[in-house]
């Protein structure tokens, strides 16, 4: 897989240019010299996206290159009007990282090869406009022709390249929607691929294996593969590798290979189409960027970037495991927005109400919390679900029976576990069908365990 990723700077990668591509008002409005690829204007780096590039590597469990450079990659387009882009090609900001995933009941690791940092592209428009061309007499003459808006050229652009373990379409499908999970946690793109602020292209080759038992072993790629360009969804994607896998197969048993192209997606018939022969490295005749020095780093630099990574969703997930007694598939849809797990942290931080509870209100939507703070649900959920009190005598039974049918909780509260006694008003909750009070009965725990 390639992933491209725009990253949300204020200012553009080597000008200082308004990075707002999808919010400007006209075509061509943050533009300048720079970004226009204008004679003698020379590009300076974007310090922050260069960090941002650096902190989603260490995320994906890269290695940090002491030393980076930028390079030119020749080509040319419309869109690109200095003829070349400001990429990286050998020795790029993070390399030889890794994700995890969960398919089924199988863990699988995913081996990411690189991530680096370039400057994205202008955006072509093709319309039908009035021919001023036409003869006079000839009233509604039109043609077809293609714009530019270089509202986008420029705008810092991070590239995820993996390894090729991908086995299935649904493995991309996972792979990629955590690999998104994790950016915007990270909070340096919005990653909205309706937009095109985050892309996804799959390089896609098959071959025969002899059994499952080897299907990950496979020593030796096919001698070709095609790349499927520029798609908006994961279910798109997962569509384009479905419809390509199938495509291969059906060639490869002719005895012939597929041609080694670029493709696109059609969305709206379900099928790729050839858009051009596929380059090689060779091609772009990479060479250093003689405008931009080395990047240097220090060990110490690079610590400091570790300790800004925010907690990301898999530690989360244990975290909310551990800590609140949740299940794992509600800890999980509560993580999958950070947002969403950010609010229902700071809901259970009044100890008022049980985590579960608060999770059940979430998860099954029984209030819109885009119209609530944290506090504003606690007390919805308080107010809907009061109940006759019970007695003292008939809460003191219930917890005692929660006591003593769960002493590895009681065990772990004595032993400095404080999350261990949030488990335990759960219980006592649940046995009491929600009639018990939970500052009282919180108060009685802790006594009883002291």
């Amino acid at each position: 897989m390639e992933i491209h990723v725009e990253l949300k700077t204020v200012s553009k990668m080597f000008c200082g240019c308004k990075n707002d591509p999808f919010g400007a008002d006209k075509p061509n409005i943050y533009t300048c010299p720079v970004c226009l690829g204008l004679p003698g204007a020379l590009p300076v780096p974007n310090r922050k996206a260069v960090e941002w590039a650096v902190l989603l590597g260490l995320a994906l469990n890269c290695e940090i290159p002491l030393f980076s450079k930028f390079d030119r990659k020749n080509y040319f387009y419309p869109d690109l009007p200095k003829g070349y882009q400001i990429s990286q090609y050998d020795q790029p900001f993070a390399v030889r990282g890794f994700l995890d995933i969960t398919v089924g009941n199988e863990k699988k690791r995913i081996g990411i090869t690189r991530v680096h940092l370039e400057e994205d592209t202008g955006k072509l428009m093709h319309a039908t406009v009035d021919d001023p061309t036409s003869p006079s007499g000839l009233r509604g003459a039109s043609k077809k022709v293609s714009l530019i808006d270089f509202n986008r050229s420029g705008v810092p652009l991070v590239e995820i390249v993996t390894e090729a373990d991908i086995r299935s379409s649904e493995e991309a499908r996972i792979f990629l929607k955590k690999l998104h999970q994790i950016i915007r946690y990270l909070e340096i793109s919005d990653a909205d691929m309706e937009k095109g602020s985050m892309r996804l292209e799959p390089n896609i080759s098959v071959q025969k294996i002899q059994s499952r038992l080897n299907r990950d072993k496979i020593q030796k790629l096919p001698p070709y593969k095609v790349e499927v360009k520029n798609i908006n969804s994961f279910s798109f994607a997962k569509k384009a590798i479905d419809f390509e896998t199938d495509r291969h197969i059906a060639i490869l048993e002719t005895g012939k290979y597929p041609q080694q192209e670029t493709r696109g997606w059609d969305e709206k018939k379900g099928v790729t189409f050839s858009q051009r022969s596929k380059e090689e490295a060779q091609d772009y005749r990479y060479f250093p960027e003689p405008d931009i020095p080395p990047i240097r780093w220090s060990k110490s630099q690079i610590s400091n970037f570790k300790a800004l990574i925010p907690e990301l969703p898999d530690t989360r997930i244990a975290r909310f495991i551990k800590e609140y007694g949740l299940s794992e598939y509600d800890a999980t849809v509560l993580t999958e927005d950070k947002k969403t797990a950010d609010y229902f942290e700071k809901a259970v931080k009044s100890k008022t109400i049980p985590a579960k509870t608060v999770a059940n209100w979430i998860i099954n939507k029984k209030a819109d919390i885009s119209k609530l703070s944290p506090e504003g649900l606690v007390n919805l959920i308080q107010a809907k679900t009061q109940k006759l009190p019970m007695s003292e005598k008939d809460l003191e039974e219930v917890i005692n029976k929660v006591l003593a049918v769960n002493s590895k909780a009681v065990v772990d509260y004595k032993a400095g576990k404080e999350s261990a006694i949030m488990f335990l008003l759960g219980q006592v909750m649940r046995q009491s069908h929600g009639r018990a009070d939970a500052t009282t009965t919180r108060k009685i725990l802790e006594n009883k365990l002291k």
